[in-house]
Formats: structure tokens, C-alpha cells, sequence
């Protein structure tokens, strides 16, 4: 689930579920809800996205992978929620930071990929990373074009990838994978201060430049969704190597 709250003209919005602060379908909804409030709201200027705790998200909540009983039921839930939730966040008209206060992984770092800027807690523990090939798992089409235009590199893209290496923050910077690093008690003011001086511009100019710098890559993406068989991908779910990584990966988080 997500805590969100509005300081000082922003929606601050929290990952809050457990200790690993996994996306569940219920994550995405309220997602989905706090993008519609900040794009109609006049009063908001944007949003921080930010972990409750030590933890900034360790992505999709793995019981839901392995309760999936057939294909259909994996791709209705792609299909019908994920996909169209992070896209609807990669397009949001306002100022979106991300402000990753811990471990950020899989689907946590690809929705803070979308964010159009990425601050990082100044900590030699934290790490990022994709390890989605090391369980058997690829990236849907919209994660997959995220990760691309955030990275805006197909090479970083294939390395980060396909090594399924976990980062220091050290090292996401120099490799782009963030923007900048914040001590722990500047973080969240230097993300609200992002927010605020990209969107306090004369005639909020800012929602037209967004659009027209990711509109190209959002209309690639319904391209893919409508025009291609990308839904057999994600038949992985049911190879029993990937069922087996992901449920060692589960008892080694003591899910």
C-alpha cells in the first residue's frame, strides 16, 4: 500500500507495506489514484516518491507472481493494471522525484526509472538493481521502454540487464542510474525543492516540455501493447526453474 500526504504543495507519496515495501495490485491502484489527484489538483505541484523505513521498494510482492494460476490471470493483471499504472506515472503532467531512501529494486527502481528525477539517501548499504534475469524473469513492454528512456542508453540498458548486478549508490551514480545523493536529512527537502522549481515556472511550461520529451515513447509503448504478441511472455511464470528461484528468494526474505 502507499501513506501519502501533501507538504507544502506536494503529494508525498510513501511505500508502506512490510519490511521490503512490496507493489502490490493494491499499491498500484492508490498509485494510479494519486497521479489522477496530482494531474487534476491545481493546488498540488507534483509528487516525491519515497519508502517508508529504511527500505525504498524491493519491487512486485512475489506471493502475488507465484498465485497466479494460469496465463490469463498474469496478463489480465499486466494488462489491466500494471501496464496502464506505469505508464499513466511515466506521463504524469506535474514533477515527479523520486527520493530513494533504501534498497531499490526491480519494480521499485522502475517506477523510480520513471520519475523525472532521482535523488538517492547518501548510504554505502544501499543498493539498486534489476535481477530479474537471475530468478528467469524478463521486463514487460512498458518497464522495459521505461528503463530504456530513464538510462537513455540501450548499452547501460543491456548491462544493467542482462549482469542483473546489485549497485551501490556510488556506483548508480556514476552509471546514471540516479540523478544525484542527499544525506539522509536533506533528502526529502532537496526532492520537494526539484519539485517546486521546475513547476513554479511562468505558465507552468514544464507539463508542455515533459510531454513533449516522453509523449514519443508513451505512444511507442500502446504501439507494442496493441500491435504485438508480447503477452507470451510472460509464460515464465510457470517454468518450474523460475518458480523455484522465486520461491528460494522468497524464504531467504522470510516471506
Amino acid at each position: 500500500m502507499l501513506n501519502t500526504k501533501i507538504e507544502d504543495g506536494i503529494l508525498m507519496v510513501e511505500f508502506a507495506n512490510g519490511k521490503f515495501n512490496s507493489i502490490t495490485g493494491e499499491t498500484l491502484q492508490q498509485l494510479r489514484d494519486a497521479v489522477e489527484k496530482t494531474n487534476s489538483d491545481p493546488s498540488i505541484k507534483g509528487i516525491v516518491l519515497t519508502g517508508q523505513g529504511r527500505m525504498f521498494s524491493s519491487g512486485f510482492d512475489l506471493p502475488t507472481f507465484m498465485g497466479f494460476k494460469d496465463l490469463k490471470e498474469v496478463i489480465d493483471f499486466f494488462t489491466e493494471l500494471a501496464e496502464p499504472v506505469f505508464m499513466e506515472f511515466f506521463m504524469c503532467s506535474k514533477p515527479v522525484v523520486a527520493a530513494i531512501n533504501g534498497a531499490a529494486m526491480a519494480g521499485g527502481l522502475i517506477l523510480a526509472t520513471a520519475c523525472d528525477y532521482r535523488i538517492a539517501k547518501n548510504h554505502p548499504k544501499i543498493q539498486l538493481g534489476m535481477t530479474e534475469i537471475k530468478i528467469g524473469l524478463g521486463l514487460s513492454v512498458v518497464q522495459s521502454e521505461i528503463m530504456k528512456f530513464g538510462w537513455d542508453s540501450s548499452i547501460r540498458f543491456r548491462d544493467i540487464m542482462y549482469n542483473g548486478e546489485r549497485y551501490t549508490v556510488d556506483q548508480a551514480l556514476a552509471m546514471g542510474m540516479v540523478d544525484e545523493l542527499a544525506e539522509e536529512d536533506a533528502l526529502l527537502p532537496r526532492a520537494k525543492e526539484i519539485v517546486a522549481s521546475w513547476y513554479d515556472n511562468p505558465g507552468k511550461a514544464f507539463g508542455l516540455l515533459k510531454k513533449s520529451l516522453r509523449q514519443p515513447i508513451a505512444d511507442r509503448m500502446k504501439h507494442y501493447l496493441e500491435n504485438t504478441n508480447w503477452q507470451e511472455g510472460f509464460n515464465c511464470f510457470f517454468n518450474p526453474e523460475t518458480r523455484g528461484a522465486i520461491d528460494f528468494v522468497m524464504k531467504m526474505m522470510g516471506m
